[in-house]
């Protein structure tokens, strides 16, 4: 959201009926022309506030022409860069990596501790929270300061997020075109497997620092939808938790036909995971078929996902892609 701040030409009217008497006097005196007092500037009124509803389906009021944001998850900072709203941005959290220019923005802290103190003292006219941070956002509200929840369920989601951050920013037509290349990438990936014969079993790790019970993704997490649109079966989609760890036991058992290494980011590699004690048996180990992926593409609800979307579905479907 972004409050805009209208300056009103300053105008001292109160003096021009005495002016414009003096010089009808001297006019008649004279018999001559006044004079043509100049053109004066036309006072323009101050922008109202915009009024939007967050994620929360709260009506947030932002100023009209937002000059300075902060940004509390790495989503929202991808977004505003996105929008070409980089310039706006004067803090974000310690894990807002991407682009490039977001690592020299002032850091305030991340969901685990927010410096409140730090994030007013930046006098930003407004913040993009996400949920989770109702302490934050409480204490934010009390000094006064425009908090807008960003929080997606779902696809549609994102894009009504991105529009609703052009809305308070005006940034409109930025995040059409966004919303437009996004629909229109997806939909190209999505018409390549919409009528593939067979459904390989994924299993998706995020974390393997412990091997013998990785953390997986299961229903209800962007990792298990993506995986279900490009054509794939979430070995841990039956598990009604966003997050789990699977044991190294069952996911022998399951022999999932593809890997996807979402710690790769990590260091995690293809093969190690060949070296881990027992896994030599899986299908997807034995066939090669242990792949690398930027988690941040799947995990952050932003611009990005479309690309997210397009590289599970060149992972989980190769042949279609080539």
């Amino acid at each position: 959201m972004h409050v805009y701040t209208t300056e009103a030409f300053a105008v001292s009217t109160h003096r021009l009926p005495k002016i414009a008497g003096l010089v009808a006097l001297l006019a008649l005196l004279t018999s001559c022309t006044p004079p043509r007092l100049p053109d004066q500037p036309t006072a323009v009124p101050d922008s109202g506030p915009v009024v939007v509803v967050d994620s929360r389906g709260r009506e947030v009021e932002v100023p009209a022409d937002v000059q300075r944001i902060v940004s509390l998850a790495p989503s929202n900072t991808e977004i505003l860069f996105a929008l070409g709203l980089g310039d706006k941005i004067v803090g974000v959290t310690n894990f807002c990596d991407y682009p490039e220019g977001a690592k020299s923005v002032a850091k305030v802290g991340d969901a685990m501790e927010m410096n409140v103190e730090k994030i007013v003292s930046l006098s930003p006219d407004l913040v993009l929270a996400i949920d989770g941070m109702q302490e934050v956002q409480s204490s934010l509200e009390e000094v006064g300061l425009a908090v807008v929840v960003l929080q997606p369920a779902d696809l549609e989601a994102i894009y009504e997020t991105i529009e609703l951050v052009g809305q308070a920013a005006g940034g409109e037509e930025a995040a059409q075109t966004l919303v437009d290349s996004m629909r229109a990438k997806i939909e190209a990936v999505t018409a390549k497997v919409q009528d593939v014969s067979e459904r390989p079993k994924v299993f998706y790790e995020l974390d393997g620092t412990d091997a013998a019970k990785p953390w997986t993704a299961g229903a209800g997490s962007w990792h298990d939808r993506f995986i279900n649109m490009v054509g794939g079966v979430n070995i841990a989609g039956s598990v009604d938790m966003a997050w789990l760890q699977f044991s190294a036991e069952e996911i022998v058992a399951q022999d999932p036909d593809i890997i996807v290494l979402g710690d790769a980011n990590y260091g995690v590699t293809p093969e190690a995971v060949a070296q881990r004690a027992g896994w030599d048996v899986i299908a997807a180990v034995r066939s090669g078929a242990v792949r690398p992926i930027d988690d941040n593409l799947i995990s952050r609800p932003g611009p990005r996902v479309a690309d997210g979307v397009e590289a599970l579905a060149k992972i989980i479907h190769p042949d279609l892609f080539e």
